[in-house]
C-alpha cells in the first residue's frame, strides 16, 4: 500500500472539510444513515480496514435499514477529535482507541491497554464476563455515549529507534512518541514522551522532531514507512500487551433505534473484535519478514532487562498513583481491572504461556513447509 495515500487522511492537524459540513442523519422510509468518524486513515491496515468492515457489517446485517458511512481521519474532523464529534452531535459513531481520551477520564485507558496488563483475550473476558462493560457504561454515560469493543491488535511492537538500546541511560531525554498509560511509564523511566496522530509520526521521525516512536506492529508500521527512517525495531512491547479499539456511539440515538438494530450493532462490534486480531496475526510476520530481508531492519525481540525491570516498577507506581488519586469511578474501574487481571493471568500462565514455551522448545516443522 502506498504510504502517502493514507497518510493524507491520518493527520491530526487539518481536515478535508469542516465539521460543520456534517448534515443531520438521513432518515427515509424507515431507513437511517449514520456517520462514523475514525482516528485512522482510510484503508489503514487492520485498524482502518477493521473500521470499514464494522460499518459494512452493520449495513449488510440490517439490510440497509441502518447504513453506516465511514469518514476516515481528516476527511471531516482531525484524527484526535473524532470522539468529540460524537459528543457534540456532529456524528453518530466514532472508531478509535479509548486511551486517546484519557484526558476525559483516566479510567478509559483500561479499555485499551495497561502496561504489563491484560492480553487481548484477557481484556475481552473482563469486559464481557467480568463486569468491565458495566463500568465502561458508567464512564461513557457521563458524556452521553455507549462504548463497545470493536477490535484488537494483539501485543504491539515496542518501537523504532535509531540505535540499539543497551540500558536506561540510552532513553534519558529520548523524544519518544508513545501514548496512553504506556507513555506515562516511559516518561517515568526518563524518556521525553509525546503523542501525535498517526499521520504525523513519519515526518516527525524524518525531520528529527522525534527520536523514536511506536505505533502498532509490522503490518501497520511498514505501511507508514517507519523502516525507511529508523532501523532498530523492538518487536515486543511491555507497555502495550494489546490495543483494543472501540466504537463509541451517541447513546440517545442508539436508544432511539429499534432493539434489533441495537443488537446488530453490538453483534457487529463483537464480530470485528474477534476478526481484527486474525488480520494482524497473519499479516504481521509477512510484513516483518519483508522489512528485515528487503530493507535492512534489525530486529530486537525484547528490550534490555534493565529497561524492562524499570518499566515494571514504573507501571506499578503509576497504578498506585491512579488508585490513590482517582475519582470514585476511576478507582472502581481500576479495582475491577486488577481483580480480573489477577484471576485471568493464572489461566494464561497455566495454559497458553506453558504451551507456547513447550512448543518453542521442543517442536519444529520448519523443514516440512
Amino acid at each position: 500500500m502506498d504510504r502517502r495515500s493514507f497518510l493524507k487522511t491520518s493527520a491530526l492537524g487539518g481536515s478535508a472539510a469542516a465539521a460543520s459540513t456534517l448534515a443531520a442523519p438521513a432518515v427515509a422510509q424507515g431507513r437511517i444513515t449514520w456517520r462514523m468518524v475514525t482516528t485512522w486513515g482510510k484503508n489503514f491496515p487492520g485498524l482502518g480496514t477493521g473500521a470499514q468492515r464494522l460499518a459494512d457489517r452493520i449495513t449488510a446485517a440490517s439490510d440497509g435499514r441502518l447504513t453506516v458511512e465511514l469518514f476516515a481521519a481528516g476527511e471531516i474532523v482531525p484524527a484526535l477529535q473524532s470522539l468529540d464529534a460524537v459528543i457534540d452531535g456532529s456524528a453518530e459513531m466514532s472508531h478509535g482507541a479509548s486511551y486517546y481520551w484519557q484526558n476525559k477520564s483516566v479510567g478509559l485507558s483500561f479499555y485499551t491497554g495497561v502496561p504489563f496488563g491484560m492480553t487481548s483475550r484477557e481484556l475481552s473476558a473482563w469486559v464481557r464476563f467480568g463486569g468491565g462493560q458495566e463500568i465502561w457504561d458508567e464512564i461513557y454515560d457521563q458524556f452521553g455515549l455507549v462504548g463497545l469493543l470493536s477490535g484488537d491488535t494483539g501485543t504491539q511492537a515496542g518501537g523504532w529507534f535509531a540505535n540499539e538500546l543497551t540500558g536506561l541511560a540510552d532513553i534519558q531525554g529520548l523524544r519518544f512518541r508513545t501514548p496512553g498509560l504506556g507513555g506515562q511509564v516511559w516518561q517515568k523511566m526518563g524518556a521525553s514522551v509525546t503523542n501525535v496522530a498517526p499521520g504525523e509520526i513519519f515526518p516527525a521521525l524524518q525531520s528529527g522532531t522525534l527520536d523514536a516512536a511506536e505505533f502498532v506492529g509490522p503490518y501497520n508500521d511498514r505501511a507508514f514507512g517507519f523502516h525507511q527512517v529508523r532501523k532498530h525495531y523492538y518487536t515486543s512491547s511491555f507497555v502495550e500487551p494489546g490495543l483494543a479499539t472501540e466504537v463509541a456511539i451517541d447513546k440517545a440515538k442508539f436508544l432511539d433505534l429499534p432493539s434489533d438494530l441495537q443488537q446488530i450493532i453490538r453483534d457487529a462490534a463483537q464480530a470485528e473484535y474477534d476478526n481484527m486480531p486474525s488480520e494482524f496475526y497473519y499479516n504481521d510476520p509477512i510484513a516483518l519478514d519483508d522489512i528485515v530481508k528487503n530493507h535492512g531492519v534489525i530486529v530486537h525481540k525484547e528490550f534490555p532487562e534493565e529497561i524492562i525491570v524499570a518499566g515494571a516498577k514504573a507501571a506499578r507506581e503509576l497504578l498506585e498513583e491512579i488508585i490513590g488519586g482517582a475519582d470514585a469511578l476511576t478507582r472502581k474501574t481500576a479495582d475491577s481491572y486488577i481483580k480480573a487481571f489477577n484471576l485471568l493471568r493464572t489461566r494464561t500462565q497455566n495454559t497458553d504461556q506453558t504451551f507456547a514455551l513447550a512448543r518453542e522448545k521442543y517442536f519444529d516443522i520448519s523443514d516440512l513447509g
